[in-house]
């Protein structure tokens, strides 16, 4: 009977997890869609404004690796919960907000409290989750994402609608108070270790600078920033990323999980899901061109149309979890990809004429689909190729993959959109994601032989 109540209790601790999960994602979406009203409330250019969003990514990026470590040798219970507190809080200053400085200043402080939760989120739901049945848990975390992807639009106009545009941020708080309950009352501490190193903050200091300057100058590249600024600062982040991963070779427990790529099932896997998220956010950055300029669909009726894809992978994934625990997770993953591939190429053939929302709508469908079979059996083969003492490490690199796949197809779309011909542009960009895809693909299928 104590065993029984024991697994409620830590089955209810998902809770908390998921309702941080939908805090963090939502807060991307719901700040996008205001932009044009913060733009006019705050008397800022739309280019200004768009820091709000960009600052709050790039906290998140350079911060990831050194929380992640932070997590493994102290505590994910105590990173998770600092970060609750951080992003609650931080919520209620951006609410209060008079100024754009104040409101930049607090998406940074928030930025901090999504990357303390991110770093260990993965790690967590390894602690929670018995083995047999992990490809559940890392599933329901991506159903929720894509819940919350797909409802987050809609959830922005309805506030909009009724209410001003503080209340976007206003009602994290009580969500963030519950969530912190909960995981006070309920989340695992880590596993005893052996031995424990201190943190290394030279390490911390080179990874700052290296994701901060590479990521920062790459979305200056996206925004046509000055050319010879972002090739400095580009070049600057390489050079300080060569010193920084020959430090990381030395160390026991290196906060760039060098180590970890000792381990080609780990390595296959975050390149993998790198490709599969360049591929993702090509697609997904492209397609509203595709729809709104060549066939003339109106602004709501594209995002309408955009929405299949995340209620298919929301759908999917937890099927993809069921599947992980009988079948091969990286064949199944390979599959996923094979699905998303076939999606792009009927996105990438549609006629110019006749294409009705139908048409659309399923391909697009198609697309969710491959990426829910895909997205849970990567994560899985990660998670397991992984010591346990070191789940932090690989889950928050795990999180900078997605962000560097994320960065990268953006970019490859603005540098696109700048050289091809406006007609033939997003063609080319759809069968760009097409050759990530199947890059992944391969790459995923290469692993099933290590699986069985």
């Amino acid at each position: 009977m104590n065993e029984v109540k024991f697994s409620i209790r830590k089955y209810i601790a998902v809770i908390a997890i998921l309702i941080v999960l939908v805090m963090t994602v939502l807060d991307v979406t719901l700040v996008n869609v205001s932009l044009p009203v913060l733009a006019d409330d705050f008397g800022i250019s739309n280019s200004m404004t768009v820091w709000i969003v960009t600052i709050y990514q790039l906290v998140i990026t350079v911060l990831l690796l050194p929380l992640s470590s932070v997590g493994d040798l102290y505590s994910y219970r105590r990173n998770f919960l600092t970060g609750v507190i951080i992003f609650t809080v931080a919520s209620g200053l951006c609410a209060a907000s008079q100024t754009f400085t104040m409101i930049i200043a607090a998406r940074a402080l928030q930025g901090i409290g999504a990357a303390c939760v991110m770093s260990v989120n993965i790690a967590l739901t390894r602690l929670i989750y018995p083995r047999e049945i992990l490809g559940r848990g890392l599933a329901l975390n991506a159903m929720v994402i894509a819940i919350a992807t797909a409802a987050g639009p809609t959830i922005a106009g309805c506030i909009l609608s009724i209410a001003s545009w503080h209340w976007l941020f206003l009602i994290n708080i009580p969500f963030g108070i519950v969530a912190f309950i909960i995981g006070k009352r309920l989340l695992p501490h880590n596993p005893p270790k052996e031995r424990k190193t201190g943190f290394d903050w030279i390490s911390a200091i080179e990874n700052i600078i290296v994701f901060g300057l590479i990521f920062y100058s790459l979305g200056n590249f996206a925004r046509k920033g000055d050319i010879t600024t972002n090739i400095c600062l580009l070049v600057a982040g390489v050079t300080v990323g060569i010193f920084y991963v020959r430090r990381q070779l030395n160390r026991e427990s290196p906060m760039l999980p060098v180590d970890l790529f000792r381990i080609r099932l780990y390595a296959l896997s975050i390149a993998t899901s790198v490709c599969s998220f360049i591929a993702q956010n090509i697609a997904m950055i492209s397609l509203p061109f595709l729809f709104l300029n060549r066939f003339g669909f109106s602004e709501i009726t594209t995002g309408l149309l955009m929405t299949p894809w995340s209620l298919a992978t929301m759908i999917t994934s937890p099927i993809a979890a069921r599947f992980v625990e009988r079948h091969n997770p990286g064949a199944i993953a390979a599959a996923g990809m094979a699905v998303y591939a076939t999606g792009i190429i009927l996105l990438a053939t549609l006629p110019a004429t006749g294409t009705t929302e139908l048409n659309i709508v399923w391909r697009m469908a198609i697309c969710g689909i491959g990426f829910g079979m895909f997205q849970t059996p990567n994560n899985v083969v990660m998670v397991i190729a992984t010591p346990p003492h070191r789940t932090g490490g690989a889950g928050g690199m795990q999180s900078t993959a997605r962000l560097v796949g994320q960065t990268l197809g953006a970019t490859v779309v603005t540098l696109v959109f700048a050289v091809a011909a406006p007609l033939t542009s997003v063609t080319v960009c759809l069968y760009i994601a097409l050759g990530m895809a199947l890059t992944a693909g391969l790459l995923s299928l290469s692993r099933a032989n290590k699986l069985h």
